[in-house]
């Protein structure tokens, strides 16, 4: 392996574009503040807030998806991916970052009583309301708070401890008995993550950051809709990176096999975020009770319908028609299209999420919303590059590392 390159080096256009795309979205932000955040148009400061949220929990929820597919496959006992496992530790390592500026963004919304983004701060508002105020125990500011820390935080310390572990197959030798312990300890840290994965991405915390925008709304299939859309926009995230580094004659390990195997995700991912998106919308149809019925009426018959129907073709009829067929999954060109297609397309998908709510009757997509993803972006491939270039790109000592070599699908 002497003559394998196993040590990224960031490139000068990388570090140019990660700087333009961050000043860019910093001067967006700006002028988003005193154009908007500090406009006395109620409206205008709703447009503000919103999309820095949309896009710091979408941003957050696609960098926390690469630790569950780390996690996920470590309890499968995948070995399929570790030739190039470190992408997506390098994405994780963004999670801490972008959970900070999430957390600070919500508790300050919440603090700051911002109605206008969270109906239910408002006392008024529960106070005519039969469903805020059946719901008044859970919607409150404290336990907003408090889970919101907690999430963010041991997401944050069980993919640092999942890092950890990894790079102790840089420098150790394993045997049978010490190689062993090693599966063992990764084991229980990613049943850990997953355990807690579950009670966040997978239940309550989209209930509290998106589902709770509608107050009086609920869908019991909200979350798993939230974890499909992240987890799948991870795939593409990581499928980008491993094309990248494959093009820069890295990852000379990683091949067609497994490029087809995360195609073969964003994939199959595409497919049961339709399920969702399909079976969430066909059963509120169906009962047709207007406390679920409302959060649809904006979305399909008014000013967001053009966005809630492209996002089908974007995230569904795209996938379906281009990705089913093996040759696609391996094709670099192709696959690139779809990575960015489908990381677009979600993004569009987090956007009539929120905004669909709190811009209610009209869609306020322009340039604060491509700035501030512009920023998101920056940062993305600055510190994953960063991340990337801190230790090798192989784990070589890896129990696995063998069975990635010669995986085939």
């Amino acid at each position: 392996m002497a003559s394998i390159k196993q040590q990224f080096e960031i490139p000068g256009k990388m570090k140019m574009w990660s700087m333009t795309l961050i000043g860019v979205g910093l001067l967006a932000l700006i002028l988003g503040f005193i154009t908007k955040g500090a406009s006395s148009d109620v409206h205008e400061k709703a447009v503000f807030w919103g999309t820095i949220l949309y896009n710091s929990i979408f941003f957050l929820l696609i960098c926390n998806a690469s630790m569950f597919f780390i996690c996920a496959t470590t309890l499968a006992m995948g070995g399929w991916s570790t030739t190039f496992r470190r992408v997506p530790e390098a994405i994780s390592t963004l999670v801490p970052i972008f959970g900070s500026v999430a957390a600070i963004l919500m508790c300050y919304i919440v603090l700051s009583g911002k109605s206008y983004i969270y109906n239910w701060l408002d006392p008024k508002v529960v106070a005519d309301s039969v469903e805020l105020k059946g719901k008044a125990g859970f919607l409150s500011p404290g336990l907003f708070i408090t889970w919101t820390i907690l999430s963010i935080g041991l997401w944050s310390l069980l993919g640092m401890k999942m890092r950890s572990l990894s790079k102790e197959a840089d420098d150790t030798n394993f045997d049978s008995t010490t190689g062993q312990k090693f599966i063992w300890r990764n084991t229980v840290i990613a049943g850990l993550f997953i355990v807690w994965f579950a009670l966040t991405v997978g239940s309550v915390t989209p209930w509290f950051w998106l589902m709770s925008i509608d107050g009086a709304w609920y869908s019991t299939m909200y979350s798993w809709y939230t974890f499909a859309s992240s987890f799948v926009t991870g795939m593409a995230l990581i499928g980008i990176w491993v094309i990248y580094l494959k093009n820069k004659g890295y990852l000379e390990l990683t091949n067609n096999e497994h490029l087809h195997d995360i195609g073969k995700f964003m994939f199959a991912f595409s497919i049961f975020w339709t399920y969702l998106w399909f079976d969430q919308y066909m059963l509120i149809w169906y009962s047709n009770q207007p406390e679920e019925t409302i959060y649809f009426k904006d979305r399909v018959q008014g000013a967001y319908k053009g966005i809630f129907f492209l996002n089908l073709i974007i995230n569904f009829i795209c996938p379906l028609l281009i990705l089913m067929k093996k040759s696609a999954k391996r094709n670099y060109t192709l696959m690139t299209f779809m990575c960015v297609l489908i990381i677009f397309g979600h993004w569009l998908d987090f956007y009539q999420m929120v905004m669909g709510s709190v811009s209610r009757g009209q869609v306020s997509m322009g340039w604060l919303d491509f700035g501030i993803m512009a920023f998101y972006v920056g940062l993305l491939i600055f510190f994953v590059g960063r991340a990337l270039a801190s230790k090798p790109l192989l784990s070589r000592n890896n129990p696995f590392l063998k069975e990635s070599i010669i995986h085939h699908t």
